[in-house]
């Protein structure tokens, strides 16, 4: 059995892969897992790590914005990287030949997802998104099922016969943390509330400036565990050193990246999360039942992330602060007013466990398996 999986690179498209994958060794089934897409060093090693095959390839994306650097942009990946990913595609599913193929979607699933469709080869689309990006309404058209995310009508976008609705997989092994474990591993005092904050794949420096520019005022009501990435790491522990005080270095802990047990760790000994607005970050937090800041990427595609916080924020289980008015004074304001009204944090974590949907992985790993039975 041949399972071939293609996604955009992202890590919104490769921890529910590898989500979806354990789901299918927990069965005991014996397959054979490949990944199909655009080149991504950190997606490459992860999905590695859980036995997947990887082939990379060429892949081009539209530029909806307007300027000289973008008509250039398209012009290379329209006339060339499309071509050649599609060309790339059809000789690797030529002779791997899957039995099935799971599309995440995006620009980088485009042309493998066309070509499982030419071979005849059944392909299923997941839609973790509450608006969905131009790739994945093309992909839709030659696809057996679309499954989605959000308990929203996609039937703009989608067939409605072609539907099912299953959330945004998640890894399991970031539930049931141990907050005495996360109090040892982050060095934490539990003299006041613990914040957690991540910038996501994409946006970080946003978030970064952020902190910094609110660093000496939040430090003195919270203790934060702040995930800068990898790159920004060395200079954003270097400024915060300058603007907090020596007494309260201790309540900040600065990380380059949480691997899964640093992060249900730290999920299980936080009071609130503030993050960015992807569908696998939004259905984590709430699978861990914790209370949420989202501040959505300004302009992302079809600006999903700002739809998808806003459908999460009106279950009344996070609030939404939009770039624009990311002013370092009014969220901390907001997080003094929550913090001063504990039933109502209690409320916003009642309502994100019932939001979740932590057996998403499953129930997509069972209809992949209906499929090839």
């Amino acid at each position: 059995m041949k399972i071939l999986f293609t996604g955009g690179g992202t890590a919104g498209h490769i921890f529910p892969i590898i989500a979806i994958v354990r789901e299918l060794n927990r069965t005991g089934i014996q397959a054979e897992y490949s990944f199909i897409g655009p080149k991504d060093d950190f997606g490459s090693i992860l999905l590695s790590q859980e036995g997947i095959e990887i082939k990379n390839i060429s892949a081009g994306k539209i530029r909806r914005y307007a300027n000289w650097k973008s008509i250039a942009w398209n012009i290379i990946d329209v006339g060339f990287k499309v071509p050649l990913g599609f060309l790339q595609s059809f000789f690797y599913m030529f002779f791997y030949s899957p039995d099935i193929v799971f599309s995440k979607g995006g620009y980088g699933s485009l042309a493998p997802s066309f070509c499982g469709w030419l071979f005849q080869v059944p392909v299923v689309l997941h839609e973790s998104d509450a608006a969905p990006g131009l790739a994945n309404k093309i992909i839709s058209k030659f696809t057996k099922r679309v499954l989605v995310s959000f308990p929203v009508p996609y039937t703009e976008y989608f067939s409605a016969e072609k539907m099912i609705s299953v959330g945004n997989p998640i890894r399991e092994e970031l539930l049931g943390g141990s907050p005495e474990k996360g109090k040892k591993l982050f060095r934490l005092t539990g003299e006041k509330p613990v914040l957690l904050i991540m910038g996501g794949s994409q946006g970080a420096q946003v978030i970064n400036d952020l902190v910094l520019n609110f660093l000496p005022q939040v430090i003195k009501l919270f203790e934060i565990i702040h995930q800068t990435g990898e790159k920004n790491y060395e200079q954003v522990k270097a400024e915060a050193r300058v603007v907090i005080n020596r007494e309260d270095d201790k309540y900040y802990h600065p990380v380059p990246f949480l691997k899964e047990i640093e992060l249900r760790e730290a999920y299980a000994s936080i009071d609130m999360v503030i993050s960015r607005a992807g569908s696998g970050s939004i259905f984590e937090i709430a699978a861990v039942g914790k209370p949420s800041v989202l501040i959505p990427l300004a302009n992302s595609a079809q600006d999903h992330q700002v739809k998808n916080a806003y459908i999460y924020g009106s279950k009344r289980a996070a609030i939404v602060v939009e770039e624009a008015n990311l002013a370092p004074h009014f969220l901390l304001e907001r997080l003094k007013n929550l913090f001063s009204h504990p039933q109502e944090l209690e409320r916003m974590s009642e309502n994100a466990k019932t939001f979740a949907k932590p057996e998403s992985a499953r129930l997509v790993a069972e209809y992949i398996l209906g499929i090839l039975s």
